[in-house]
């Protein structure tokens, strides 16, 4: 079994603490009163967090939302013409391996559905097919969720590959790391990089990367595949450019029907 990486605090609080009850996130409970029902807002815990309810609300930061959005985006563009491959992020997956309780992966690659829903939980005994690749951006509080736990229940629920952009604490700063596990007959195996530092993820045929401390994710070749914010700016700058090359075109005609009628008028053509 793959260890965690050195260099790494790993403590943090089971339960939150007093001056911030909801660090987590929480749930809101039904309370059946004399008067009638009632939902009380619940903190969650950490386990809450490892085991989640549908409606639990987990908070994420700004930053690991735009990277979970990424890998949705990339990977969805990726498999439009695949009818049995969904993409989910931040569904729950019931395991059909009894001791394994259900997760919520931050995104999870699964092939071989029967027919596209919009799940709440995916079921890998009911649909027959687990994911083939989970992907977890960790967050500081709930780090050793990533690195530890979710590392034994991937690995013995059969993920055949499990990535985890890691955010660590360095000189004051944030800096991403990757981690690349691929499951052996005797569990989980580090994926050693390439020497670009680039993990290939086969199920997707993508690479994943790291440039200026930022997650990226590449073709075979190497290209860059560029969030929907940078895809729908460069459109929008190659639209402004047709638009601005058009209207030079459409000016240079018309000064040129002008000449040509000023010459015929020269020439009494008329």
């Amino acid at each position: 079994m793959a260890i965690a990486p050195p260099e790494t605090d790993l403590t943090a609080p089971t339960t939150p603490p007093n001056d911030d009850p909801y660090r987590y996130g929480w749930r809101y409970v039904r309370r059946d009163l004399p008067a009638g029902e009632e939902f009380e807002q619940v903190p969650l815990t950490l386990e809450d967090v490892l085991y989640p309810e549908v409606g639990d609300f987990v908070v994420h930061s700004k930053a690991h939302e735009d990277r979970c959005i990424y890998f949705a985006n990339v990977f969805n563009a990726r498999l439009p013409n695949d009818p049995t491959a969904v993409v989910l992020h931040d569904v729950r997956i019931a395991w059909d391996v009894p001791e394994l309780r259900p997760d919520g992966p931050d995104i999870a690659v699964i092939f071989g559905v029967r027919e596209q829903r919009n799940w709440s939980t995916f079921d890998v005994a009911e649909e027959g097919v687990r994911p083939a690749l989970i992907i977890e951006v960790t967050s500081p509080e709930t780090r050793k969720l990533d690195l530890l736990d979710k590392l034994d229940i991937y690995a013995v629920a059969g993920v055949p590959q499990y990535v985890i952009v890691d955010t660590r604490q360095w000189k004051g700063s944030e800096t991403l790391h990757l981690l690349g596990y691929q499951l052996s007959p005797t569990g989980y195996e580090v994926q050693a990089p390439d020497e670009r530092g680039w993990l290939w993820m086969e199920s997707v045929g993508l690479w994943i990367g790291l440039h200026d401390n930022q997650v990226e994710c590449y073709d075979a070749a190497g290209n860059l595949i560029d969030d929907y914010a940078a895809v729908d700016e460069a459109r929008a700058q190659a639209e402004a450019r047709a638009s601005a090359e058009a209207a030079a075109r459409a000016q240079a005609e018309a000064r040129l029907h002008e000449l040509e009628a000023a010459l015929r008028q020269l020439r009494g053509e008329g």
